[in-house]
């Protein structure tokens, strides 16, 4: 894998930021657990697009300005990130709280987007209720509502035994402040979904427990002309669990516009 990484500075904050590739520009917006680095799907998308795939600021190694309160703080950072670096006709990809700040993204400016795919994204209410409390949850239920594969979940509790606490708590901490209250969801947003004029395409995994199908329905029925695709065997994470048939999904999502 032949990506680089490199620190950029956007209105005085410094983050990380993955890229590699050429073409058309695609970026990718993590989610809540923190940037999960140089991913195989990333990869694979490198061989079509110029990826990029920064840390948000307040998580890992990127900065955590005095002035990062909410999630639309993330999106206006990330709208000025994109100018900053001369992206236009960009492919904008989130995942969970990502998929919340590129739809915050999206309803203020769609002016340098192509298109807009949210994966298993939170923001709003599905049938006026928020996800699950995940901050209350034992981690090996959260584990197992997050992949649809047991084995997988097992694996990765072993894996976070090896993590890096310092990371952790500093991720969990900034989405304590910027999603907890109220819990995952802006009470605004949905009121305002309707002004995304590009194409969006809405990819959950079909056995999410953290964000089930009904939060991307919710999306749907907000979006014009939105498309809701599930996908068999995966759950919240569905370009790591089912990588070739979010891939293919998303490809042929590309391909229809």
């Amino acid at each position: 894998m032949s990506h680089t990484i490199e620190t950029v500075t956007v209105a005085g904050c410094r983050v990380r930021l993955f890229r590699d590739g050429s073409g058309q520009p695609l970026v990718f917006l993590h989610g809540a657990g923190g940037h999960t680095g140089w991913m195989a799907f990333l990869e694979e998308l490198s061989q079509r697009f110029q990826v990029f795939a920064p840390e948000h600021p307040g998580f890992g190694a990127s900065d955590d300005p005095p002035w990062l309160d909410e999630v639309a703080d993330l999106a206006y950072f990330h709208l000025d990130l994109l100018q900053a670096l001369g992206l236009e006709g960009v492919h904008l990809v989130g995942t969970s709280l990502g998929g919340w700040v590129a739809a915050e993204m999206a309803v203020r400016s769609t002016s340098s987007l192509a298109s807009l795919t949210l994966v298993g994204a939170v923001g709003i209410t599905a049938e006026g209720e928020p996800i699950p409390d995940i901050f209350r949850m034992p981690v090996d239920e959260n584990l197992r509502r997050f992949y649809a594969d047991p084995e997988r979940a097992r694996r990765r509790l072993a894996d976070l035994a090896q993590a890096d606490m310092t990371i952790v708590v500093k991720n969990r901490a900034t989405v304590m402040r910027l999603a907890y209250r109220p819990r995952f969801h802006n009470p605004g947003l949905a009121k305002w979904l309707h002004r995304i004029d590009v194409p969006t395409l809405l990819l959950w995994g079909a056995a999410d427990g953290l964000v089930p199908a009904k939060f991307g329905e919710a999306y749907r029925m907000l979006i014009p002309n939105s498309r809701l695709m599930l996908l068999p065997d995966a759950g919240h994470a569905p370009f790591d669990e089912q990588k070739d048939a979010f891939l293919a999904a998303f490809y042929e999502f590309i391909g229809s516009q």
